[in-house]
C-alpha cells in the first residue's frame, strides 16, 4: 500500500479541495469534523464547497484516508505510509506531505508482524481531551497476524520532529486462525459520549469494539460485535445523523492500480452496535449494503469513505485510483446529500 506526496490535481474528482476559511482557531473534533458557520466558506452552497486544485503544485498520493480534522488553523489527515503518513493545507487547496508520525517503528512490532515493511495501514484520528488519537494498522499484505494500535500526541506540527508523539501500544490484535482480522480502524464517539472502533478485512467482516475515552484503549470487559459480512469487504466508516448510526463499508478488491474493484456500502442502525440493514432491509452481516459510490469514468475503486460537516453541508472524502494518471492513488471529496428516507447520495461534479 503507498502514500505519499500531495492530493492531485485536474479534473472529475481533482474538483474535490474543499474550501474552508480556517483562521486560527483551534477546532477539536469529537465526532466528526465540524466548522461552524463563522468559519466556513461554503455560507450553503455547494457550488463553492469545492474546486480545481492548483495544477502548479506538486502531485502526492493518498492512500486509506483518515478523517480529516483541523487543528490551529490547519486541516489534516493521516493515511498508509512509512511511519503512519500525514498530510496537511493551510489553504485547503494545495495539500503537502506532512510529517510520519514514526521515524522508526514502535518496538514490538517485529515481534506481532515479523515481516512488516515500515508501512503502516489506514490510519484514523480523533481529537479527544486535547489529545490527537492516530489508530493505525499493522500488518502485511493477505495475511491475518496483525494489529491495531494507538499513537497520541498534544499538537501537530508541519515541521519534522516537532510533534511528540507517544506509543500507546496495541488495541486489538489478530492472529492466524482467529475470525477477524485486526486492521483498517474507524473510530467514533457517540451522542451518548461513548467511544467505538469498528474494523476489519476480509476474514469474518467488520466488528465492533468498546473504548475507554479517557485512555482511547479498549474497554477491559468488551466483547467483539459483527457487524457486516461480505466475500470481499474491509474500510468501515462510521457516522451518525438523526437518530441512526451508518456504517459505510468497501466491497471489492483495493491496491490493483486500474485494476481495483473498490465500491463504498452502507446500512444503517438505530444502535451503534447494530444490527445495520441496507435501503431494502438485507442485514450487513448477510451480505447486505446499499450502493454510495463506486467507479465512474477515471475514478477507479473509491474507498475508506468517512464523513465530515462544515457548516449545514455534509461531505464524504475517499481514496480512488486515477485512471488518468496510471491507477495513481488520489483523495477524493465530493458533497454529501440524504434522500428523503435518510440515505446517502454523493453528487458527482460534471467532468469539465
Amino acid at each position: 500500500m503507498m502514500a505519499g506526496e500531495v492530493v492531485g490535481s485536474r479534473r472529475l474528482i481533482e474538483l474535490a479541495a474543499f474550501v474552508f476559511l480556517l483562521g486560527n482557531a483551534n477546532l477539536l473534533f469529537g465526532q466528526e469534523a465540524i466548522l461552524d458557520g463563522s468559519e466556513c466558506l461554503c455560507q450553503g452552497e455547494v457550488e463553492r464547497a469545492f474546486r480545481s486544485l492548483n495544477t502548479d503544485s506538486p502531485a502526492i498520493s493518498v492512500h486509506d484516508p483518515s478523517k480529516l480534522i483541523v487543528q490551529d488553523g490547519v486541516l489534516w489527515g493521516f493515511s498508509t505510509g512509512r511511519g503512519v503518513r500525514s498530510f496537511y493545507s493551510t489553504d485547503c487547496e494545495t495539500f503537502q506531505r506532512g510529517p510520519s508520525v514514526f521515524s522508526e517503528s514502535p518496538e514490538w512490532v517485529e515481534e506481532i508482524v515479523p515481516d512488516h515493511d515500515g508501512r503502516f495501514w489506514a490510519p484514523d484520528v480523533i481529537v479527544l481531551n486535547d489529545r490527537v488519537l492516530v489508530y493505525y494498522s499493522v500488518s502485511s499484505f493477505g495475511k491475518q497476524s496483525s494489529a491495531i494500535a494507538l499513537a497520541s500526541c498534544s499538537a501537530l506540527s508541519t515541521e519534522v520532529g516537532k510533534t511528540e508523539w507517544k506509543d500507546e501500544g496495541i488495541v486489538v490484535r489478530s492472529r492466524r486462525g482467529d475470525h477477524f482480522n485486526a486492521i483498517d480502524p474507524t473510530i467514533w464517539k457517540a451522542s451518548d459520549e461513548t467511544l467505538w472502533m469498528a474494523f476489519g478485512s476480509f476474514w469474518g467482516g467488520i466488528y465492533l469494539i468498546q473504548l475507554d475515552p479517557e485512555t482511547g484503549l479498549r474497554m477491559d470487559d468488551d466483547s467483539m460485535v459483527p457487524l457486516a459480512f461480505h466475500e470481499q469487504i474491509e474500510a468501515p466508516g462510521l457516522f451518525e445523523r438523526d437518530g441512526y448510526y451508518y456504517l459505510f463499508v468497501n466491497w471489492g478488491w483495493c491496491c490493483r492500480g486500474v485494476d481495483s474493484t473498490y465500491e463504498i456500502r452502507v446500512g444503517r442502525s438505530r444502535e451503534i452496535t447494530g444490527p445495520y440493514f441496507d435501503r431494502e432491509g438485507v442485514d450487513l452481516r448477510l451480505k447486505g449494503g446499499t450502493e454510495v459510490l463506486t467507479t465512474s469514468g477515471a475514478m477507479i475503486g473509491p474507498g475508506h469513505g468517512e464523513v465530515f460537516v462544515c457548516d449545514d453541508q455534509q461531505f464524504l472524502s475517499f481514496h480512488y485510483y486515477d485512471g488518468d494518471s496510471n491507477g495513481r492513488p488520489r483523495l477524493g471529496i465530493l458533497p454529501l446529500e440524504w434522500s428523503e428516507e435518510g440515505w446517502p447520495i454523493v453528487r458527482m461534479p460534471d467532468a469539465e
